[in-house]
């Protein structure tokens, strides 16, 4: 690790040589000028963790001297070194020259040591503000609220519109997991989209819509008489995907034998038609998509392990909806709008209580059934506010039921274990100290994280709020 530097100015060489002998002792880099023009003009090769100045000086005093400093290096913390205990003078330095401290002549060695370590600690502090303050514009400007179809501005989706942006020049396959109406198929669209091949055809091959028995002949087309019915020539999906992106949805679903062939044409481009032995040769991106555990689907044998290996070459996996903090609440205004033209009906808004609902359910459908329970509220409703009540009764809720989702209610019935409450109020014993409620809630929180063995996952699932809420929380007690 570097040593600390510092800058003395001072007319009067004998205070600088004082100065040097003190400082290079506690392994300081120090650096010399007898003025400020000289001093400036240091800096401009050698920039230095603290400088400490003189007040009065010819020429420039140290009061302007410190002021350009902050001006052109703000870095650097300034000390006021001067023989004078007038307030009025060391009020003017700190307001015009912008100093951290001063120290007065003659000096305690010890205390010149004291001051100088805590102003390393300041600028050590200051330096951390400007990193984070510099990190957090960055990311507030690069930010996405609407992202190539999809709407939302979570943390975790701001991972996925990454992940997109840098999966799509590529012309590698992607692997897209995730549950059923998250957005997998957007998320392929996107990717193409965002792609040199976006001027050419996405074909989405529905792999758990198309019965076993066509599904060779839907991916690889057939010929005249291959089978029973077959009358013509027919192109397969595969062929009118060339030059563009050919979209496997659910491939979990595939038959496993017809996953051979499939790999087969993955890694060589080649196929032949159902009927044919004429090999035909196709430029095509590959995209698959499933709701299943990978690992799980091939300890099943319902995927090909190979089959996987070579399509997952960049992975991207789509969270839960509820896993999404307030995307909900910007997902159901969007639909609202949407379906309240479609039905040609007023309604502009949600209730608070109907916006708690909202954000507390579990929402198992994921954005599909979000966007279901927005249209029939939408259909339902006979006021301008969409009221919980209307929610509840499209989410098959019990009007008695709090706005909590009765999947998060029971969550304690699985296999989740249970979190007890930080407090208990028993009136036969002598009351304690009122908590503050942060404390409170990190003591729920800590003992959540504990009884789930340190799966925060977990915990953030047995305390009703989501993953990244209890990260954010980590990361503040830890700064």
């Amino acid at each position: 690790m570097s040593n600390a530097s510092i800058l003395l100015v001072d007319d009067e060489t004998d205070i600088l040589a004082a100065l040097r002998r003190v400082l290079r002792k506690q392994n300081f880099d120090v650096y010399t000028a007898p003025c400020a023009a000289d001093a400036l003009a240091l800096l401009q090769t050698q920039p230095v963790d603290i400088i400490m100045s003189d007040l009065n000086m010819p020429g420039m005093d140290g009061i302007a001297l410190l002021a350009q400093v902050a001006e052109k290096y703000p870095d650097t913390i300034r000390v006021m070194l001067t023989a004078y205990n007038d307030v009025d003078l060391i009020l003017k330095s700190i307001n015009e020259g912008r100093v951290w401290g001063y120290l007065q002549k003659p000096w305690d060695n010890n205390e010149l040591v004291i001051l100088l370590k805590q102003a390393l600690r300041a600028r050590h502090d200051a330096v951390e503000k400007a990193i984070l303050k510099r990190t957090l514009m960055r990311y507030q400007s690069s930010r996405k609220t609407r992202f190539e179809g999809f709407i939302g501005d979570s943390v975790v989706m701001q991972f996925v519109y990454s992940a997109i942006e840098k999966a799509a020049p590529s012309n590698a396959s992607v692997f897209i997991t995730g549950p059923s109406g998250s957005g997998k198929e957007v998320a392929a669209h996107a990717i193409h989209q965002l792609s040199k091949r976006k001027d050419n055809p996405f074909i989405i091959v529905n792999c758990a819509a198309i019965p076993n028995e066509l599904m060779e002949s839907e991916i690889f087309g057939h010929v005249k008489g291959a089978f029973s019915g077959a009358t013509s020539d027919r192109k397969g999906m595969a062929t009118l995907a060339d030059g563009g992106t050919l979209f496997l949805d659910e491939l979990g679903e595939m038959d496993i034998l017809l996953q051979a062939k499939l790999l087969r044409f993955i890694q060589t481009g080649e196929f032949t038609s159902v009927g044919s032995g004429k090999m035909q040769q196709v430029n095509v991106r590959f995209i698959a998509a499933t709701n299943r555990d990978p690992m799980v689907a091939i300890s099943e044998q319902r995927l090909r392990e190979d089959l996987f290996y070579r399509l997952n070459v960049i992975g991207i996996d789509m969270p839960a909806l509820k896993f999404r903090e307030d995307d909900v609440i910007q997902l159901a205004n969007s639909f609202l709008k949407v379906f309240s033209q479609e039905e040609e009906k007023a309604v502009v808004g949600f209730s608070d209580a109907a916006q708690r609902l909202l954000l507390n359910y579990d929402w198992p459908g994921n954005i599909r059934q979000l966007r279901n329970a927005i249209h029939s509220s939408v259909i339902m409703s006979e006021s301008k506010i969409i009221e919980d009540t209307i929610l509840k009764q499209q989410l098959k809720i019990d009007q008695h039921q709090p706005a909590m989702s009765q999947s998060k209610a029971s969550a304690t019935n699985g296999k989740e274990p249970e979190v007890q409450a930080p407090l208990q109020h028993d009136s036969n014993q002598e009351q304690g100290p009122i908590l503050p409620l942060a404390v409170i809630e990190r003591q729920a929180i800590e003992r959540a994280i504990a009884a789930c063995e340190e799966n925060v996952v977990q915990a953030a699932s047995a305390l009703g709020v989501s993953p990244s809420t209890l990260y954010r929380k980590i990361q503040n007690w830890q700064e």
